[in-house]
């Protein structure tokens, strides 16, 4: 009892202490919140809308309905006709435009005739994502106005239905499923992810800057005088950031769940056990920083350094762990923030549980016991000299 009792005088301390500091509270509630609506809302891997203009040299009734195929698209944002090439290059130097779909002419004449028609386009490389993405588009795009065009001149030749041709020139018909994600919606991926970004932040943060502030403040040697054992210290200190990370974990959730619509196909008694051995883990990584610096400033470069880079790059937040190079693919192995990653989508977008993701669960409790019991050893009550 007296265990408890010491544990639950430190813990209302330290509670009390994050209630008269307005930053710290800050830092606490109000910070993973507002990360998580600027991620949400500014980070977006859709590539649609893209600005493009056309030049069309035809001017022709198949020119003029070749070029609606990228007008009516929803994933282009037609920005109006020019003139010629020239007239393109200020565009897309100043990013009024990204692409740019240039029709030749006889356009109709050689199409009508049998010939091919060699229509160019621009894209805007300086965002290599974006323009491959822009490219695939235009490829599919085209791809299916040829086809279009090619069956309509065997229909009229052969005396055959437009319909009849269009079978004749696809063989083999693709269709495409996608699954866990059929709106194929980057926010849908994404905002679970967040959770995993914001959490594996946020807790070592609080908790470095806790211990580290009695440090600077000289409150620590109040510990060391007193008949608190490390153990009753370091539970009764870390359980404040753990709870409050935890109920940052419903918010989060909450929000991922109904502000940016991410469907959550598992089980919620499973994913929020795992959060809280998530939390468990990241927490003890702001406990091992903490033991190992003396000032605040310290702890904040230190915790940015060991949490965000890993996080943001070797999680697969972005980047599939699996493109990554070898190197790059051990190191995203020994941080825990992947193998969450793996629980997160699980619960979000597969309904999948223990069964399926209980190494990854594993893994996270072997982290989450080493790093508590290691800043454990490395935390010495006795000043050093």
């Amino acid at each position: 009892m007296t265990f408890l009792k010491r544990i639950k005088a430190v813990a209302q301390k330290e509670w009390l202490e994050i209630l008269r500091d307005r930053v710290f509270f800050s830092l606490a509630f109000v910070v993973p919140i507002v990360v998580m609506l600027l991620l949400g809302y500014g980070l977006s891997l859709d590539v649609e809308n893209i600005p493009f203009s056309i030049v069309d040299y035809d001017n022709t009734f198949m020119s003029r309905d070749y070029a609606h195929k990228f007008i009516d698209s929803r994933y282009f944002d037609f920005k109006g006709y020019a003139e010629n090439e020239k007239s393109l290059v200020p565009l897309i130097t100043d990013n009024k435009i990204r692409a740019a779909i240039i029709i030749p002419p006889k356009f109709q004449k050689n199409l009508k005739g049998g010939k091919p028609a060699s229509v160019q386009t621009l894209i805007d490389g300086t965002f290599p994502f974006r323009a491959q993405t822009t490219k695939g588009y235009v490829i599919a795009i085209n791809s299916s106005a040829s086809i279009k065009m090619l069956a309509s001149y065997i229909s009229e030749k052969k005396g055959i239905t437009l319909k009849s041709a269009e079978k004749k020139l696809r063989p083999v018909k693709l269709q495409i499923r996608y699954l866990y994600n059929q709106s194929v919606k980057s926010i849908w991926s994404l905002a679970p992810k967040l959770i995993m970004v914001i959490l594996m932040v946020s807790p070592p943060f609080l908790t470095a800057l806790g211990v580290v502030r009695e440090k600077e403040s000289g409150a620590i040697y109040n510990i060391y005088v007193s008949t608190v054992t490390r153990a009753e210290f370091l539970v009764g200190k870390l359980l404040p950031y753990v709870t409050i990370s935890a109920v940052n974990s419903v918010i989060l959730f909450l929000m991922a769940r109904f502000l940016f619509q991410a469907p959550f196909k598992g089980n919620l008694i499973f994913f929020f056990a795992v959060t809280i051995i998530y939390v468990v883990c990241t927490t003890g990584i702001g406990l091992l920083v903490s033991v190992l610096v003396r000032t605040q400033i310290a702890a904040m470069i230190v915790t940015a350094i060991v949490t965000i880079l890993p996080a943001v790059l070797y999680s697969g937040i972005i980047i599939p762990v699996s493109s990554l190079t070898t190197a790059a693919r051990i190191f995203a192995h020994l941080i825990p923030a992947m193998y969450y990653t793996n629980i997160v989508m699980g619960c979000f977008l597969k309904g999948i549980g223990f069964s399926y993701l209980w190494k990854d669960v594993a893994i996270l409790s072997l982290y989450a016991s080493l790093l508590l019991l290691t800043g454990y050893l490395l935390f010495h009550k006795r000043t050093k000299a």
